[in-house]
Parts: C-alpha cells; structure tokens; sequence
C-alpha cells in the first residue's frame, strides 16, 4: 500500500488513482456487476452465476424459500460449471484455473448471499468440509475429493454434536481400531450442514484406544450412514446423522493426534470468514429494497425519505454497510498475506465473522423501522434478509466465544507495536497457499501487531480526531484503572471491553481499506460519527457496572464523546450517495 494508510499524513482526498473507482458505488449491483476482479475467467464464472438467478428471478427464489425446498438446482448448476471444483481446489489438484483464492471466494460469497443465505450456506459448509481435507497429510484423500469436486458433489464439516454443542474439546464419536489398517465409526453428530447429500463428511472424533483426536470422511450415501433429521424448519438442511459400524481405512483418515484438533481450529479460522461477506450480501438486497419503497411512497403530503428520522436511518444503515464492506475486505488482504510471522488476520478474521455480521443486523434492523410492516410481506426479498440476518453472527462460534477469543490481543494491539511491511489490495489470482499450513493452534497472546494510530493519522477529518480522543481516553482506562482480579473474572464486564476494543481495530481497517474503494471523505465521517456513537454506549454500559471503582466511572465518563455534526455533509451523503443508489 504504497501510498497509503500506514506513515502518510492525508488531509485531502487523495488516493491511489484507479479510473474504476471514480464511477462505482460501494454496493454490489447485480445489474452492473460492478466488482473489479483481475482476470476474466473469474469475471465470466461470476456472471454466470449472476445469471443464474436473475433468471430465477426473485418470485421462484422466494417460492422455494417459502416451500423450503432445498437448493439442488443451484447444485446442478455449480455442478455444470464446475464452480465449486474450480473455487475450492487448490493449486496442482485440479484444473489449471481451480485455486484457493480468498479474493474469489468472499465475492463468491457475498454474490450468492446477495440472493438468499440458502445459497450461500451450501457453499459456505462445503468449504468447512474441505478444510481438513486440504489441511491434512493424505494425498489419496486429496485425490480423491478432487475427483468429488470435478463431479459436483458437495461437502459436510461434521463437528458439533448435540450433547456437546459448542464444547469442541468433547466428542463421542468413536474410531475403533479393528486390525490392519481398518476402524470401524460410531457416533453421531447434530446441526451439520449439507450432510443429506454431502459425498464426503469430514468427520472430528477421536480414536476409542488412544484418545486421540481424528478426522476422517465418511459417504452420506454408505448404508452404514443414516440420516436422521433436519434440525430445522428452514430452507437450508441442517441434519442429525449417525454412522453404526461405518467401515473406516487408512485412505479414509485425513489426520490424527494435535494435528487433528489443530486442522479443526484451522478450518474454522479459514471459513467462518465468510459469515461477514454473507451479511454484506443479505443486507445489499435488502438495502436496494427498502430505499425503492420509500422513495417512491408518499404520506402525509411527502415522501417518506423526506422524513428527518428516515433519513437519518437510511444514512447510519449506508455508512453500517459501506464500514461492513471497508473492514471485510481490508482484513481479507490480511489473511491473504499471512505467514508463520505474521498473524495479524487471527484477530482480524474472527472479527469479520463477529463484529461484521452483528453490524448486518443493526443495518437490517435501521431498514426495517423504515419500511416497517413491509418487511414482513410475502413477495418482496427483505423477509428472507429480515429473517436470515439473525443467523450469522451465531453460526461458527458465538459473538460471546470470538469476542473472548478477540480480547485476547488487546494488549500487544494497544501497548506492544511491531513493525510490518506495508500491505496492499490483495486481490490478484493467486492461490493461498499459507491457510493449508498454519501451523498450531495456539500462542495467540505473542502475536503482535503494527501501530493502529498510523492509520488514524492518514487523514485529518474531525469525527476521526473525536474517535481518536476516545480511543485514548480507553487506552488510559486500561493502563490507570484495569480490571482488579475479580472483574477480571467477570466475562459480562470483560466483553463491554472488548466491544471497545473491536471498534478502534474496525475503524483502523476502515481507514486502510478505504483508499482502495470509492468511499468519500463524508462518508468516512458519516462512519465515524456512527462508531462515536457506538463507543459512547458501550461506555455508559461500562459505566454502569456495579463493581466499577471510582477511578473506573471517572475513566469510563471519559469515554463518552459527542460526533461533530454538519449538516451540509450529512446533506451530500444522502443525497449524492445514498439517494443516487435509487432504481
């Protein structure tokens, strides 16, 4: 990024030219399929899935949805394009344009999200069931799911199980030795996606003599493997399955020991990922929806987008989604440039899965208090966002579980900076070879991190200059009234920390990323007069913690701050970048 965020001083609007980026809004517009990608193959399998759906059209995607009906003919067409085996396999096992390619893969998801999270969700399982595939260290399995992806089958990530849920550490799936390289499987596992019809489960047990972790694949269509449920009443197939005396070999184990647990918690990392480009995707279609309505419904004399406090809903719903999009695709440059020394994105990438899809519901929830009993009707898409919505940010760990694995790199975030060669947009084919070799699973407290305040002071814009303000009065409430022990067992106390400390990373990677995008000067105030807001309520939750000392209430008053309005520039936001995106 080589004349960006990190060590220049901005005041003005000056970014790294791209004649793109000066006719192109942030949102994703199926009409003009206005996303830059750098070669055409891709540009050409993305439009064909474009295609796909408009073709469906919104009133057949919304009769399946209705009728939940699964996706098979979304399978078939993958299956005829071969999108999935040219998506998700890597580089020397499959064709010469298939490749893992991070880039690829989030617009991936954030197009077919874009029609429903049916859509999405079958990719985004079949992934999770590739992971420990990929991860692992048996070729003839490898071999073997290339085939499977050339022949368009799908894939399953068998983890969770019912009695367990998300204690991963526990599992009752049992691989029991039998002799001469041969097991048989027992167990079953709950909530596991495509597993009706996913050719290979990648399935976490552990062996019943050693208690060693293991993943090894099974067939839904063995005999031996029977399905028995959907756990839900949804479109998606969400299934119960046992396996009874499933006959496992040697070609079948992918891996064993800590290997096995560390593949698990890999594949995690790689995949849930894409939760936040699902949310980015749900919330662009609703988004076109819910500004159509209301701009050409007229009560009381006016249009409701004349409204005072429509419009400011519709601005804080624009700005919540061009931050989504800003932080989602800067921390997917960081995750393409991982490596054994830098890894940066195991703060950033749980956060796109956090912090990402929580924002999507604040964005669905400010459209509908404009659209009101709209949403709930049958025939537009917004009921599938309004409902869909909630989903994401509980799917792959709870906001609870990655906000504690999040906080986990505050203080190396905020008192022990490193420096970093500079990264730029990382959007150029390439396969992403360091995801299959991450390494162990742990030592996530040494990682360190370059200076955020570089990114702060790339631009000289006054909501950025109160966010700052903030971000030092937190830093102060952290060195000079930290939690005593006890709070310190208190999650409910250390998660509002955490809330504030997700804010100053997310604002960092706005700040970087938006000098690749078309984001205008306003609209990052618009951004950050929403984060200010944001800030200021997390601390008067922090505030009003029972067990504060008074050294804590006077720092967390300290936190509280007011964005500076201007209402020529919130005019400008909506008018020349909101209203424009109208029809």
């Amino acid at each position: 990024f080589e004349n960006g965020a990190q060590g220049r001083n901005r005041t003005t609007d000056t970014r790294i030219f791209n004649p793109w980026l000066q006719e192109q809004h942030m949102l994703f517009n199926p009409q003009k399929h206005n996303i830059a990608y750098r070669d055409p193959e891709t540009r050409e399998l993305m439009q064909k899935v474009i295609d796909f759906f408009e073709d469906k059209g919104l009133s057949r995607i919304k009769k399946d949805w209705h009728a939940k009906t699964w996706n098979h003919d979304f399978v078939e067409f993958m299956k005829e394009n071969q999108v999935l085996a040219t998506l998700m396999t890597p580089s020397g096992y499959g064709a010469e344009n298939s490749r893992w390619d991070t880039w690829r893969n989030v617009k991936f998801a954030e197009i077919t999200a874009f029609y429903g999270i049916t859509y999405w969700y079958t990719f985004q399982v079949s992934m999770l069931g590739l992971g420990p595939v990929w991860l692992g260290s048996n070729e003839k399995v490898k071999q073997r799911t290339s085939r499977l992806l050339q022949e368009g089958h799908v894939f399953a990530f068998g983890l969770s199980e019912k009695e367990h849920g998300a204690d991963i550490y526990s599992t009752d799936m049992l691989l029991e030795p039998g002799g001469s390289g041969h097991y048989l499987a027992n167990g079953d596992k709950y909530y596991i996606g495509n597993a009706n019809v996913a050719a290979l489960v990648s399935t976490f047990g552990k062996r019943s003599d050693s208690g060693d972790y293991v993943f090894f694949a099974v067939d839904s269509r063995h005999e031996n493997y029977r399905l028995l449920k959907n756990t839900l009443n949804e479109q998606n197939d969400v299934a119960e399955f046992e396996v009874v005396n499933y006959p496992i070999g040697e070609d079948d184990i992918m891996e064993q020991g800590p290997r096995a647990w560390d593949n698990m918690l890999n594949t995690i990392n790689i995949c849930k990922f894409n939760l936040g480009f699902g949310s980015i995707g749900l919330c662009e279609h609703a988004f076109y929806e819910a500004l159509d309505h209301a701009a050409s419904r007229n009560v009381y004399g006016q249009y409701v987008t004349d409204f005072p406090h429509v419009r400011r809903l519709f601005v804080d719903a624009y700005a919540r989604l061009c931050a989504m999009k800003l932080f989602a695709e800067r921390a997917t440059d960081y995750m393409r440039s991982a490596s054994s020394e830098d890894r940066r994105y195991l703060l950033f990438n749980p956060m796109v899965k956090m912090k990402v899809t929580s924002e999507g519901e604040k964005v669905i929830d400010h459209l509908w208090d404009v659209i009101a009993a709209k949403g709930f009707e049958a025939e537009p898409f917004f009921e599938i966002a309004a409902h869909e919505i909630r989903a994401l940010p509980k799917l792959e760990g709870t906001v609870h579980v990655n906000m504690a694995l999040v906080v986990k790199f505050m203080k190396n975030y905020f008192f022990n900076p490193a420096e970093f060669p500079e990264i730029g947009r990382r959007d150029e084919p390439g396969n992403d070879d360091f995801l299959f070799n991450q390494g162990p699973a742990r030592g996530l407290g040494k990682i360190r991190f370059h200076d955020y305040a570089l990114a702060y002071k790339s631009v000289d814009l006054a909501n950025v200059r109160v966010f700052e303000e903030q971000i030092a009065a937190f830093r102060d409430f952290l060195l000079k009234a930290p939690p005593d022990a006890e709070q310190s067992k208190d999650i409910d106390y250390l998660l509002t920390l955490g809330d504030c400390f997700t804010l100053v990373v997310y604002g960092q990677l706005i700040l970087e990323g938006r000098q690749f995008s078309a984001a205008s000067d306003d609209l990052i105030e618009e951004i950050f007069d929403v984060l200010i807001r944001d800030f200021s309520r997390h601390a008067v939750t922090i505030l009003t913690k029972p067990s504060n000392s008074e050294r804590q209430v006077e720092g967390a008053r300290a936190l509280i701050k007011k964005p500076v309005p201007d209402s020529e520039r919130f005019e400008r936001v909506f008018n020349d970048e909101f209203y424009a995106l109208k029809g």
